[in-house]
């Protein structure tokens, strides 16, 4: 959550700032700001609400200057507005500092502070972290990287920070712990960032911080980099690979569109070099090395959180079928507070989009600490979960600006299909037949998402009938159950309609008491081992005038005969339907949150990085 932009060089610090926060806007926020020094000045300008209500504010100011900090804030500590927005100033005005993340002991060095003088203008821990540097500071009388260092050997809880100095227009002191945090090195010039987007356009060349660790970005001496503990780090650079143009909207009215209709390529990209019908085979790289530890695995316990979280239990269904290893689906934020009975014949599997998740890594944390083998599925290179675990498979989906998962979702779901493929043909419990059936079927999906994108005008139709509903059921049946949890979830995200997803014969033990004729229930009613099943709900909810869409094979005629409007997908195996049965669903749930004028990308209360617990 939050967003972080800092810039020391030769340029205008500010209108780089400004364009970098535009760029983390997708992490959700409610008030922004940037401070720049120039001539011993420090000016700090900031602002409840979006960006660019801060662009408007400083219209007729003056934001000139070559070395700066900004800040999107995600409120935590008191509520949004002008005096709780970051940059936050030191006492003496002489510094000021951007941070992301909570710092869980603050109350108590707040009251500290204030028995040494100090008073405080806002209610955030944040500022009480810049008054702990300058205390520090002054006491020590020292430099500026190493009163934040000690100061960050004082708080407990999470941080990324970037420190600005009126007195220092040479230097910005950057740090991190359990919130992520990127150096870009250009020529003469840095840059620093919650994530690569804002750095992509002025340099390939970048440092992931690791946790605990602290840079000095210097004009005169380079990039330092030490631990809190005081020892010296050597930087390890890494090269981009984001493209710019994947962080435009492409022509799309939302970059949420545009994430829906990139899936045929994403879900290709996730297979490419790791499915060959031409071999027979599977093969993921990245999980090679500990290939028998999932292959002999006692349990696999998949962690995440959201989106994610669905994904996994998609997973569940897979890997229980095609390898027969038992799975359990945790949440990633439960998981660490209820003494879990793990230990080194486990597997976790944690899977996070932006890989940087906090409950997700604390999970992780806790895992490995029991001695389990920790294999990551994640979008982000370079990102903390990707660092964290043994091993790992990215998604390759390329970046989601949108804060609704769209793609991530089928690229997750497209991993753990062909780590399902790979572990059942090692442990021998599917056929050569089956094998290679299911492999010729997963190698056809982009072809089919590319069908079902195509029956957009008719989902659209739908959505202007049910736009305006207060409430929406949403029912599916064995692997098709977490496809409903995801499509209410979508829903409920952007469009703010109260929304849930239940297995469909879980409907008669609580929910078929809403159904009405102002409900709309959404059915995934595909012909599978189920389908007559899933008629029967169709017709318990008819029967009580509930209105039915109903996403079926194609050619199906049975449930065309009972619900109110059907959507066909192509025929495929079970076992894939959710990567194809998902795609009208986030339509859907597209069209009708434009309808109703909502902010699609941009969700109120929502941030697309949870970096926080």
């Amino acid at each position: 959550m939050c967003g972080i932009v800092a810039y020391i060089g030769k340029q205008e610090a500010f209108p780089i700032i400004l364009k970098g926060l535009k760029r983390l806007e997708y992490r959700g926020y409610d008030s922004s700001g940037i401070a720049v020094q120039k001539d011993g000045e420090l000016n700090i300008f900031k602002k409840q609400g979006k960006v660019a209500e801060l662009e408007a504010y400083v219209a007729d100011k003056d934001t000139s200057g070559t070395i700066g900090i900004g800040h999107t804030r995600w409120a935590t500590h008191g509520e949004p507005n002008d005096v709780n927005a970051h940059p936050h100033g030191s006492g003496n005005e002489k510094f000021a500092l951007v941070h992301n993340g909570i710092i869980e002991n603050y109350a108590i060095l707040k009251e500290e502070l204030i028995t040494r003088g100090h008073t405080f203008k806002s209610d955030t821990d944040t500022e009480v972290l810049m008054h702990l540097i300058e205390e520090i500071k002054s006491q020590q009388d020292c430099s500026l990287f190493r009163a934040v260092r000690l100061a960050l050997n004082e708080v407990h809880g999470a941080y990324a920070i970037v420190v600005i100095s009126k007195d220092n227009p040479d230097e910005l002191i950057a740090a991190r712990k359990s919130s992520p945090l990127v150096i870009g090195i250009g020529k003469n010039e840095y840059f620093c960032a919650s994530d690569a987007t804002p750095i992509v356009e002025f340099t390939k060349n970048v440092v992931y911080l690791e946790d605990g660790e602290i840079a000095s970005l210097s004009l005169k001496d380079g990039l330092k980099l030490k631990t809190i503990e005081n020892q010296e780090k050597t930087p390890y650079i890494q090269e981009l690979e984001m493209k710019l143009e994947a962080l435009e909207k492409g022509g799309y009215e939302h970059f949420m569109l545009k994430e829906i209709y990139e899936q045929p390529r994403s879900i290709q990209d996730c297979m490419r070099g790791r499915l060959s019908l031409s071999e027979n085979m599977v093969s993921l790289g990245g999980i090679l090395n500990y290939k028998d530890k999932l292959v002999n695995a006692k349990r696999i316990i998949v962690v995440a959180c959201g989106t994610s979280w669905h994904a996994g239990i998609v997973g569940e269904y897979l890997i229980e079928e095609l390898a027969r290893i038992p799975v359990e689906v945790e949440y990633a934020s439960e998981f660490r507070y209820r003494n879990p009975v793990i230990d080194e014949n486990d597997v976790v599997i944690a899977i996070s989009q932006s890989g940087e998740t906090a409950d997700t890594l604390a999970a992780i944390e806790l895992a490995k600490s029991r001695g389990a083998t920790i294999v990551g599925i994640c979008n982000v290179v370079g990102s903390s979960i990707s660092r964290a675990t043994h091993c790992g498979s990215y998604t390759h989906a390329g970046p989601e600006i949108g804060v609704a998962s769209t793609k991530a979702f089928t690229a997750q779901v497209t991993v753990l299909s062909l780590m399902a493929l790979m572990l059942g043909r090692e442990k021998g419990t599917i056929s050569d037949e089956r094998f290679s059936r299911l492999l010729i079927d997963l190698d056809n999906i982009p072809h089919k998402v590319e069908s079902v994108l195509k029956t957009d005008a008719q989902i659209q139709h739908i959505a202007e009938i049910y736009k305006d509903s207060p409430n929406a059921l949403y029912l599916g049946r064995g692997i098709n159950f977490p496809v409903a949890l995801e499509g209410a979830l979508k829903l409920k995200e952007i469009s703010y309609i109260h929304a849930e997803g239940y297995p469909a014969a879980e409907m008669k033990h609580g929910p078929i008491a809403l159904i009405d004729e102002e409900m709309p229930t959404f059915v995934i009613a595909t012909q599978d081992a189920s389908y007559e099943k899933v008629v029967s709900n169709i017709q318990e909810v008819k029967a009580r005038k509930g209105k039915v869409i109903a996403i079926v094979t194609k050619g199906d005629k049975d449930v065309k005969g009972i619900a109110d409007h059907v959507i066909e997908i192509p025929k495929t195996d079970d076992m894939f339907v959710p990567l194809i049965a998902t795609i009208p669903l986030q339509l859907l749930s597209y069209h009708i949150a434009v309808m109703r004028g909502c902010n699609v990308d941009q969700p109120r209360n929502l941030s697309k990085h949870v970096t926080v617990e």
